[in-house]
């Protein structure tokens, strides 16, 4: 991986589908369900290991692995045995199928998710969503969502951002945009700065920011946090933290979901299997770093049994160092 982005799962050496399958089968079928089997087996595979495993118990079985998991288990057990078994595209669109369905909007995770995902995960994601629920991302956002968070969700989910190149010149003028936006407030501008946010590439708005800063003599966020409030900012300043660091921007989500929140399980188990491959490593090292106790450590005050035997596995390893 060369930049030092790691996850904390990685594909099992001397794999053997069929044979997972084949005590997955027992496990689920067994008197009382053996739970740790299940854990055993699939938090020590990688997401393609365990889509094959699917495969095998489909053709083993001639049933459906996710069906199984859901009839055999409860509560948010089921929630994060069930979620190992999505692609990660397919978990992106269960989630914010759910986020949408349920009684109300689950708007943090709206914003986890499309603030901080690449224009492929996106186009995969909303490819997943239409097969999965047959229902189009885009018109399901702005169905259920309202006002200038709705419009930034609606540029976010296009997919369309800039990648690469970084104009000096361009960055100047955009910061001007962005500091204006600050100050006058109108329809016209936050329409303007969601646009800047949602479309410029990373490298660009690093130095928009740096730019913003030489401006106004503030950073971006405190600008944003005085300005708006609402989703909207919150938003705003994911997509703020997703450019300047991805894994601390988890981090801080993770930290809030488990003591602002009283440990806000969704929240907690959507990150942790959403990143598990990508950097989560990393995420707990600047968990870390900033809040001084081990993510390791939080889970295990605050969950308990096989759902947080389940948790503890993905974070992998307890390396009390972070």
């Amino acid at each position: 991986c060369g930049c030092g982005i790691q996850g904390t799962m990685f594909p099992a050496p001397n794999f053997n589908p069929v044979m997972d399958a084949q005590m997955l089968g027992g496990a689920l079928q067994g008197v009382g369900c053996e739970k740790d089997m299940l854990i055993n087996i699939l938090t020590q595979r990688c997401n393609a290991q365990r889509l094959m495993i699917a495969q095998a118990y489909r053709d083993m079985y001639g049933r459906d692995l996710i069906m199984d998991l859901k009839e055999n288990l409860s509560h948010h057990f089921k929630e994060v045995m069930v979620g190992l078994m999505y692609s990660p595209a397919s978990y992106d669109a269960h989630e914010l199928w759910h986020a949408m369905k349920g009684a109300g909007t689950e708007e943090n995770c709206l914003i986890d998710i499309l603030a901080s995902r690449s224009n492929g995960e996106i186009f995969q994601m909303k490819e997943a969503y239409l097969m999965q629920y047959s229902s189009d991302l885009q018109q399901d956002i702005y169905s259920e969502t309202s006002g200038h968070f709705r419009d930034t969700l609606m540029t976010l989910a296009q997919g369309t951002r800039e990648e690469g190149y970084a104009d000096p010149a361009l960055a100047a003028q955009d910061a001007m945009v962005l500091w204006e936006a600050c100050q006058q407030k109108t329809g016209e501008h936050k329409n303007m700065l969601q646009m800047i946010l949602c479309n410029k590439s990373y490298q660009q708005l690093w130095m928009i920011f740096q730019e913003f800063q030489n401006i106004s003599g503030q950073d971006i966020v405190d600008a944003i946090n005085e300005c708006y409030d609402g989703y909207f900012q919150e938003l705003l300043v994911a997509i703020v933290l997703c450019v300047r660091d991805k894994p601390s921007f988890f981090a801080y989500r993770l930290y809030n979901a488990i003591h602002e929140c009283g440990f806000h399980n969704k929240t907690i188990i959507r990150i942790l299997i959403a990143r598990s491959e990508i950097d989560l490593m990393n995420i707990r090292q600047q968990y870390k770093q900033r809040y001084g106790k081990s993510l390791f450590h939080d889970i295990k005050h605050f969950a308990s049994g096989h759902y947080e035997t389940a948790l503890l596995a993905i974070c992998a390893g307890d390396a009390e160092d972070y």
